[in-house]
């Protein structure tokens, strides 16, 4: 379909993921502004019953890949698909989110089609000659490049999560739906999941969270770890930890946010024992607001910091977390 921005939804267990539902809706708003389809494209097993879900998120016409074999995530397929998808749609742009799926497809897409990338996008401006224009952090953050193409050759972007609005439209039953025949012809893979095994369940995903609390050197020991969850609890957030937290052991890698580890951009951060150090801030200094606790008034991430508390985590988070409970009954 000429003239579209072609959107891959990524999904988990069938579950569509929000940051496909994010690109979804600065597409959409790309689009309505330059007179350009949004389609999407979904790839999985069992997946079929999100195709018309996403109607409500601004997509115009809906292409399902649906089949056993792509129950479990295969990168040579996946972007197999979608480059001939892209192929045959010939669309100005290609967007997904800069999740660990999407900077691992988006490379392998770019090659296939020949044409540029953009990686991990906060911004993105449509021309009138529908060429894209993307803003992106560099150097952890400390600089914004605004990339621009040389040619009107299709582009293929990823956006950074929690950074875009989802729309919440009415959503279309008749919009249209188109299922995807597997490719004919593929590259030998050079590896095959055989198996996924999930961690223990219950706990909210650290890059889909609108807030985390974060623990660091401050706590102590892992132990203290127990204040920044009773904080996340309270607030319904998820629990994140700062690299040198890690690297003592008191938390799994799954934890760390930081340029070696997660980048989120929640609605809300709070940083509990943590000095703020450039790598830590590489991996969250894009959210909306961010609450700083702190003993020593010179740490660094009180410069980033919209509210600061200087004082012992130790008395303060119990204080904050009684305090929250309270707010939220009273609210109930």
């Amino acid at each position: 379909m000429p003239n579209s921005i072609l959107v891959f939804c990524e999904q988990r267990d069938g579950q569509l993921k929000n940051v496909g539902l994010e690109a979804l809706g600065e597409a959409h708003r790309l689009g309505t502004s330059s007179g350009v389809a949004i389609c999407a494209c979904i790839i999985g097993s069992d997946v079929a019953s999100s195709a018309n879900d996403l109607s409500a998120y601004g997509a115009s016409r809906v292409y399902v890949a649906e089949n056993a074999s792509l129950a479990h995530y295969s990168a040579e397929l996946y972007a197999t698909i979608l480059s001939d998808l892209a192929a045959r749609l010939q669309p100005v742009a290609i967007c997904m989110g800069a999740t660990a799926m999407g900077k691992d497809i988006a490379p392998r897409l770019a090659a296939k089609l020949k044409t540029a990338l953009v990686q991990d996008c906060v911004s993105l401006k449509m021309e009138e000659d529908c060429s894209l224009v993307a803003t992106r952090p560099m150097y952890g953050g400390k600089l914004m490049a605004i990339v621009k193409p040389v040619s009107l050759a299709l582009q293929v972007v990823t956006i950074r999560q929690n950074v875009f609005p989802a729309l919440e439209l009415k959503p279309n039953t008749s919009i249209p739906i188109e299922y995807l025949a597997l490719p004919t012809t593929r590259t030998r893979s050079v590896a095959k999941v055989r198996e996924v095994q999930q961690t223990v369940g219950g706990k909210r995903e650290l890059t889909e969270a609108p807030i985390i609390v974060s623990g660091g050197r401050g706590l102590k020991g892992p132990e203290n770890f127990k204040l920044v969850e009773e904080l996340a609890n309270a607030l319904g957030g998820a629990v994140g930890a700062s690299r040198a937290a890690v690297d003592a052991g008191w938390k799994p890698h799954s934890y760390q946010v930081g340029l070696t580890g997660k980048t989120v951009s929640p609605q809300c951060y709070v940083a509990c024992g943590i000095s703020g150090a450039i790598q830590h801030q590489a991996g969250m200094s894009s959210a909306r607001v961010i609450v700083a606790i702190n003993s020593n008034p010179a740490a660094p991430i009180f410069k980033l910091a919209t509210y600061g508390i200087v004082g012992n985590l130790f008395d303060i988070l119990p204080v904050l977390t009684e305090e929250v409970k309270k707010l939220r009954k009273k609210c109930a």
